[in-house]
């Protein structure tokens, strides 16, 4: 890349402390060595390790911190507290972004859909969540990601297990509706939605778990996604629009379900996507021409003139 100077000493914040940890030295690895092909100035820094206090010494910080304490306002507060740039979305809409509960009541107060969900605890009455949500339903961690600590339950004796599981990794919990139908990812860059990936999990895992995720290497993804032009275009504007709401920017990805009478159904927002060899940001990226690397340069161009954030 010519002029790569311009963006001086990077950190690329990578690792960190959640359980998303070894995915993010993965990632971050990944953007690392595609940010040096490009001649820029860019050093792996992690805060498991380092004093944040360390990050005066670099000129902005390429985030791909992703869970708790990278993807969550936390990372970001230090970064605006030591008035460096940074990629991604801010302070706020990190925080709301990493919470599901949160996220939710923000696009149900827009008017955007999204699967009915209910807080639960191993005290829960599960007659009561099943008349509400219906059996099967999904137990998440409300502060996750990846998948971490999820649970497809189609039988109410495998209530009390799953909500002990997610329970394991989140103080709260939450339970949703089951969406049968196909699950898509929209990947946004710089104000705009890229072609949509329909995610298609092997037949013998329940959903788009943290095994599939990473692991495996048969996740069939479909870009073209399969849907006709008019609904990709009315879910890349739903999309656009609930990661708006929730005061994200610069680049991120929403999932969605589009159930078996063809509505959509907003799922989560992610604002730190995997960028490893198995990540859908890249296939997106791809598909409009960008390669790896200059879709990470793009990515921390974003520092430069103020959309990120």
């Amino acid at each position: 890349m010519s002029n790569a100077s311009k963006f001086g000493k990077v950190a690329v914040l990578l690792g960190g402390k959640s359980a998303e940890r070894e995915v993010s030295l993965d990632s971050g690895q990944a953007v690392l060595e595609a940010l040096l092909r490009s001649g820029v100035n860019a050093e792996a820094f992690d805060p498991q390790t380092r004093s944040v206090t360390e990050l005066v010494n670099y000129d902005r910080a390429f985030i791909v911190l992703h869970g708790r304490g990278g993807e969550d306002g936390q990372i970001q507060g230090v970064l605006e507290w030591l008035n460096i740039p940074y990629t991604g979305t801010g302070v706020q809409g990190s925080a709301i972004g990493m919470d599901k509960v949160k996220t939710k009541q923000i696009w149900q107060g827009s008017d955007l859909p999204t699967a009915p969900y209910r807080i639960v605890s191993k005290d829960s009455n599960i007659e009561d969540v099943v008349v509400e949500l219906g059996l099967p339903l999904i137990i998440k961690p409300v502060h996750e990601g990846s998948s971490i600590g999820m649970s497809k339950v189609e039988k109410v004796e495998d209530f009390a297990d799953a909500v002990a599981k997610a329970t394991a990794h989140d103080a709260i919990v939450m339970a949703e509706k089951w969406i049968t139908g196909r699950e898509f990812t929209i990947v946004l860059l710089n104000g705009q939605a890229l072609p949509i990936i329909r995610l298609e999990p092997p037949k013998d895992v329940a959903f788009y778990d943290y095994e599939a995720k990473y692991q495996r290497n048969d996740v069939q993804y479909g870009i073209p996604c399969g849907l006709s032009t008019a609904e990709e275009q009315q879910l890349q504007a739903l999309a656009l629009r609930a990661f708006q709401a929730v005061g994200a920017s610069g680049w991120g990805r929403i999932d969605a379900m589009q159930d078996e009478n063809g509505n959509f159904w907003l799922l989560e927002v992610n604002t730190v996507p995997g960028m490893t060899s198995h990540s859908l940001v890249p296939k997106a990226a791809n598909a409009v021409g960008y390669s790896f690397d200059e879709l990470c340069v793009a990515i921390l161009a974003q520092t430069l003139t103020g959309e990120a954030h």
